[in-house]
């Protein structure tokens, strides 16, 4: 079928549904424009047999849903309406919530219901991770189940009264029904209100005297002798807060401004604030973590949006270094996050330098550091535990590594130059290395999004392991564990040292890091690059204003080039 895909922005959940309906042999174009004209433009030339919107804000115009089922997904159980979902339900400790397949018409939230689905929500879950991966889980499925259902022309009707749990209509949620109030409410409700306000628009909150939005929140039991609301200290770059029962960790601000929307962005919670905070230990907070199980080290790397500053490189290189020192330890494995395993460098931090070239420039020699001291580990077996997605340089990063285990459904996307870069991270050694040099240059020129099956069938990646996280993770510690015991443990040691020999006498590393970051510079110290302009925008959420050429089917554009 063809199938036109209107949505808000190109994010996660959109380009796996993109891919999945690929995959299923369907023909896709994409509308990103919130214009009414473009939105029934696209429809015109496309002449679609559906319209999927899997992440959608704006109202489709009547002039399309009255001629095609335009089917948008709701991050809500079946009934709930309004554009505050997720909001509602994380503030109001709901434990369980779902996702609902409705068919535009003239109501928001009311149209017919193709299909809906609940899941759990954890009482310390965060709204932009319950999207990740809750809804992100159940969306695919009810999208490509009602896909078939159309295809094979079944159009359910569900009752509202075939389900045990229903929503109602809630408007649009405040800073004033997000307001904290430190005093008197408890550490819980104080992080769950932070997070029922993640990744937008924060909960608005008064810092020294200055106005914050806060996100990023955890809760620790921990005895202190200040005042509710008064800063204790930091770690990480996180802030410790006193509540009147524990503590509130708060990993990132954004200061509200009106003089200078410039500064308007997140950044790491101590880079803001105007004072040295005293160093806090932590049992919740731990940016970089190891565990440690028989021969097999798991190095957990949880930096906000997958994102690593020059400062996170050099922690993560030291603790990967220290790894490769311990005689007990036979498997590394990189673990990535709970949201991202990567998004390469930090645009943020560097967007905020006094001299963002400068800080490029350091940035991306620092990930460069780490992927080069991962290739060169000659004393140990390594591991790149794709469970979340990876992009640019983060999804580089784990080809350094001699095996590439990807959680089924993780979307990829191993290319720079929608950010106005050419890249490095060794990309020009790994990338062909595991695809060749045909399919490596197709990636980083088309700049598409692979899901894990994709990046199987090249080579992107070794193996693919279950989607449900629980069954990923036992099955990815089974695979490390017999990595670890295999009675040819010494002899792939053996291989890797040789064939690192052999390819450092043909090409040195040094060389392809040198070309790499030879263009790289160019960029960087040049003012007027796209990348200063296309970075500038993203960490302020600027829109590009319309839909990229490449996710344009070619018969919308041959038809519009026409007209």
């Amino acid at each position: 079928m063809k199938i036109l895909i209107f949505a808000t922005s190109y994010n996660g959940l959109t380009q796996r549904i993109h891919r999945e309906l690929l995959l299923s042999k369907h023909t896709v174009s994409f509308e990103l424009s919130a214009d009414e004209q473009d939105m029934l433009d696209a429809y015109i030339n496309f002449e679609p047999d559906l319209i999927i919107c899997p992440f959608l804000k704006h109202r489709i115009p009547q002039s399309v849903w009255s001629k095609i089922p335009c089917l948008v997904l709701h991050p809500g159980i079946i009934g709930d309406k309004g554009p505050s979902s997720l909001d509602w339900a994380i503030t109001n400790n709901s434990n369980i919530w779902g996702a609902t397949l409705l068919q535009a018409n003239d109501v928001y939230d009311a149209g017919e219901v193709w299909g809906t689905k609940y899941f759990s929500v954890d009482e310390n879950a965060c709204k932009s991770s319950v999207y990740r991966h809750s809804i992100n889980h159940v969306a695919v499925s009810l999208i490509m189940e009602a896909v078939s259902n159309f295809k094979n022309n079944r159009r359910p009707l569900l009752n509202f009264d075939d389900f045990p749990i229903t929503g109602i209509e809630r408007p649009l949620m405040k800073q004033s029904e997000r307001k904290l109030d430190w005093q008197n409410e408890s550490a819980a409700t104080i992080v769950r209100k932070i997070n029922a306000a993640d990744s937008f628009p924060g909960v608005l909150d008064q810092i020294e005297n200055e106005s914050f939005y806060l996100f990023g929140a955890l809760k620790e039991d921990k005895e202190h002798q200040s005042q509710p609301g008064e800063i204790i200290g930091c770690r990480d770059e996180a802030i410790c807060r006193a509540a009147k029962d524990g503590v509130v960790w708060i990993k990132q601000l954004k200061r509200k401004t009106q003089q200078n929307q410039s500064e308007n962005f997140k950044l790491p919670a101590t880079r803001l604030l105007k004072h040295q905070f005293s160093k806090v230990e932590s049992d919740v907070l731990n940016n970089i973590k190891v565990e440690i199980k028989g021969a097999v080290a798991y190095l957990h790397f949880n930096f906000y949006n997958g994102a690593f500053s020059t400062e996170n490189c050099r922690e993560l290189h030291v603790a990967f270094k220290n790894l490769t020192r311990n005689a007990d330890i036979k498997v590394i494995t990189l673990m990535g996050g709970s949201d991202f395993f990567s998004n390469g460098i930090h645009l943020n931090c560097i967007e905020a330098a006094d001299c963002s070239a400068k800080e490029s420039w350091l940035n991306i020699n620092a990930i460069n550091d780490l992927v080069e001291c991962i290739i060169r580990c000659n004393n140990k077996l390594t591991v790149a535990a794709l469970q979340n997605n990876a992009g640019a340089g983060g999804a580089i990063l784990p080809l350094a590594c001699d095996y590439v285990i990807a959680r089924n459904g993780v979307v990829l996307n191993p290319h720079y130059k929608t950010m106005g870069l050419t890249g490095s991270e060794y990309w020009t050694y790994l990338l062909p290395k595991r695809v060749g040099q045909t399919k490596a240059k197709l990636l980083t020129e088309e700049c598409l999004p692979l899901v894990a099956s994709e990046a199987e069938a090249i080579n992107l990646v070794d193996t693919v392991f279950p989607e449900n996280k629980e069954d990923y993770l036992n099955e990815l510690r089974q695979y490390c564990r017999e990595l670890s015991n295999s009675e040819d443990y010494e002899s792939l040691l053996i291989s890797k040292s040789q064939l690192r020999v052999e390819e450092e006498s043909k090409t040195p590393l040094q060389s392809y890091r040198d070309k790499e970051l030879a263009e790289m510079k160019k960029i960087f110290d040049n003012p007027d690059s796209r990348y200063h302009r296309l970075r500038a925008n993203f960490v302020r959420k600027v829109s590009c204003g319309k839909t990229p050429d490449r996710l344009i089917h070619s018969q919308v554009k041959n038809k519009a080039s026409i007209d």
